[in-house]
Order: structure tokens, then sequence, then C-alpha cells
């Protein structure tokens, strides 16, 4: 029967048994059931899950580790079976779940497609008209004789993706796999799906944690957390509600491995932090513990990936010079708010407090704190100073 539908799921259900206890025999298991022991607990992974994918679509699927995409993926690859509800494919299907899945080492590359074709369903004359484009699309036609034990873990990177994407299928489906081999392969991928997006006898299924990718290539998507389906429809807003999501996770936190130098003049403390789509902003306390007035105080602020700063400010280029003073004992509360261009990364900031004009550390923490941005509004460029809007305010001093 003709149908509009690639792909149709209605109220479907999974869960799994964990197990709790061992029995050594099965005298042990017979008196864990007179106790009413199970030896195990229902882990619940998706619940009445409904969606469809009409033909043609590329299709989203986007959520935290352990929310359930990849079981869901499996699900419609027809490796797992639900406990409830259905799944419907039309159509032939190619998943890609997991790299190198059905390949043996002992075995040519050139026998390892044909091996992975027959487990596609397709047969030997169907895999023997795929394989030039196959081999020419992943570059490997010198080593298409030498078994693949032989072969670097990306060159049988390149060859699975190759065989799942040049595989003729109706439904291709893929399990975060956008960012395979070097940089010239890649950018051959990226121009694979972009052309596959525009052909509508091919259907595209998903799973991603790149917004980026979401928003590039969907034309739809649905986003699950915990099991169920939160959000649904335009991948921009998928997206937006994924990004949301880690938003609202900060962890204002300092880590057992910060650092901490300086002549303890002036002291930060309760740092804390918000992160929204469009500002990032932190608020600390500073306390002058000397018993002399201190002026040309400055503030820097580092911020780094993998330690390697890519951005900050420090007030020594504000307009003003000389603005922070201190008295004797006094307390300052400091807000900034800088513009959101974090990008989608995991972030470490670094704070000092300087006297003198940067002639003297009164307080270093390395780092202040950590966060993780999903602002993938912004590109992955980033300013060298991202000037805050600050604010100092005046707080009860000591006594």
């Amino acid at each position: 029967m003709n149908t509009k539908y690639a792909l149709e799921i209605k109220n479907m259900s999974k869960s799994f048994r964990l197990p709790t206890e061992q029995s050594s025999g099965i005298k042990q298991a017979f008196i864990n059931r007179t106790k009413g022991i199970m030896g195990y607990k229902e882990q619940q992974v998706l619940k009445n899950i409904s969606f469809k994918v009409e033909k043609g679509d590329f299709f989203g699927i986007v959520g935290r580790n352990g929310s359930g995409k990849s079981t869901l993926l499996k699900l419609i690859s027809q490796i797992y079976t639900p406990d409830f509800g259905s799944v419907k494919v039309n159509g032939t299907l190619v998943p890609f779940i997991e790299l190198g899945v059905g390949f043996n080492p002992e075995l040519t590359g050139r026998e390892n497609v044909y091996m992975n074709g027959a487990l596609l369903g397709f047969s030997k004359s169907e895999v023997t008209k795929m394989y030039p484009e196959i081999v020419e699309f992943a570059e490997l036609e010198e080593f298409m004789d030498q078994k693949l034990k032989n072969y670097s873990s990306g060159m049988q990177v390149r060859l699975a993706f190759s065989i799942a994407i040049k595989a003729q299928g109706d439904i291709l489906v893929l399990d975060e796999v956008l960012a395979v081999g070097d940089e010239a392969f890649q950018r051959k991928c990226a121009e694979f799906f972009a052309k596959i997006k525009r052909d509508k006898t091919k259907t595209v299924i998903l799973v991603t944690h790149s917004m980026g990718d979401a928003r590039k290539y969907c034309n739809k998507a649905i986003m699950i957390n915990k099991g169920e389906i939160v959000a649904k429809g335009d991948p921009n807003l998928v997206a937006d509600a994924y990004s949301e999501m880690f938003l609202n996770e900060s962890d204002n936190k300092n880590t057992e491995s910060e650092k901490r130098f300086g002549n303890g003049s002036i002291r930060i403390e309760n740092i804390k932090h918000k992160l929204t789509k469009d500002k990032f902003v932190i608020d600390f306390d500073l306390e002058s513990n000397t018993k002399k007035a201190l002026k040309d105080v400055t503030i820097g602020f580092d911020f780094s990936i993998n330690r390697d700063v890519i951005t900050g400010f420090d007030t020594r280029y504000m307009d003003e010079t000389s603005v922070i003073k201190f008295r004797p004992g006094e307390k300052k509360h400091i807000s900034a708010e800088f513009d959101n261009i974090f990008g989608n990364h995991e972030w470490e900031l670094d704070m000092n407090i300087t006297t003198d004009l940067g002639s003297n550390i009164a307080d270093l923490i390395k780092p202040a704190l950590k966060f993780t941005s999903n602002n993938i509004r912004y590109h992955s460029v980033f300013k060298v100073l991202n000037k805050p809007n600050i604010t100092i305010s005046d707080m009860p001093g000591k006594k």
C-alpha cells in the first residue's frame, strides 16, 4: 500500500531488566523468590513514544546522553522489539548505529563490503553494483584486498560509513556520525548530506548532539528527555529547547582542581553565575583584608577551553582608569555581564584581582568556575576581548 510515511512509531515503550543481585544456582534463585527478591529492577527507557517521518524528510533526534535515543534507533532498525506499541518501516532501511559492527578483521576490505551488504539484506549482484561507489567514496582503492586488521581506525571508519551511505536503501539511520574521518573526508560527507537533503526519494534519520548539524540539515526534529518526547517540529525550535535544557543546569561550585594564589590583600568570595541565550552574568564579592587603602584595583577574567585562553577582559582596558578603590576592610559586590559568545563548548573561567594596576596579585583562582555553553547561535570565532557591563556596589565592611 502506498503511503507518504517512511516510518511510523505508535505508542511505543521499551524497558530493560537490570540485575540487582546474584544467584549462585537454582537453590539460591528459589530462596530469593520465596523471600520476594526478584533479582532485578525495571528500567523504563522509552515511554509511549509516537511520531511519524515522511518520505524525503531529514529527521533529527536530539537529547542528552541516557535519554533513550540509541535505544530508539535500535527499535527503528528492528534490532530490539518494543514492549508495547508498534514500529512500521515503509522501505529498505540501512542502519549505521555503531562503527564497524559486522566487520571481520580477518577478512579483506572487499570481503567485508560484501558481508556487510548481505547483513543489510542486499544480494551479491546488488552489492557488486554499489561496490565501485563505496570504494571511491571511502578513498581506499589501493587497500581493498588487505585484511581489515591492517587498516587504521580511520580507514575502518571511512569504509563502514561509506557502506552505509552508499548502500541503495530508502531510509538511512545514522547515530552521531557526521564527524568521521579527517577534514577532507568530513567535507566530502557534508557535501553528501547537502545533496541527500535535496533528494526527496531518500529519508534520513539522524541522532546528533550537534545543534549546528540539526539546524543545517534537518527539516524536522524531536527532542527526547527521560524517555519521552518533550519537543518536536521545527529543528530550530527543538535545538533552542535542547540548549535551554543545559542553560538551566549551571553548576556554580568550584572544583577540587582549583588553584589559588596571591598576597590576600583582597579576596574573591561568593562566586555565582547565570548563563542565558544572550548573556553570561557573574556575581561575586571582593573584600579588603588590609589596614591601608588600596587604589588602582583591577579585575581580570580569562575564559579558556582545555586550558587555552580564548577570550576575556581586564578592567585595565576600561575607558575609565583607577575606578576601583578600597578603604581598609571595605567590601564590594561586583556584577559583570558579558555577551554570550561562548558557542557550544565546555569552559573554565580564571579570575584575578591585582593592585597598583597589575603590579601585585591579590587573588588568582584557576579555575574560579566551570560551565557548559550550548549557545549554537554564535560562530566558533571569539572576540579576543569580550567587554562586560560592570556594576560595583558597596557592602557593609568589617567592624
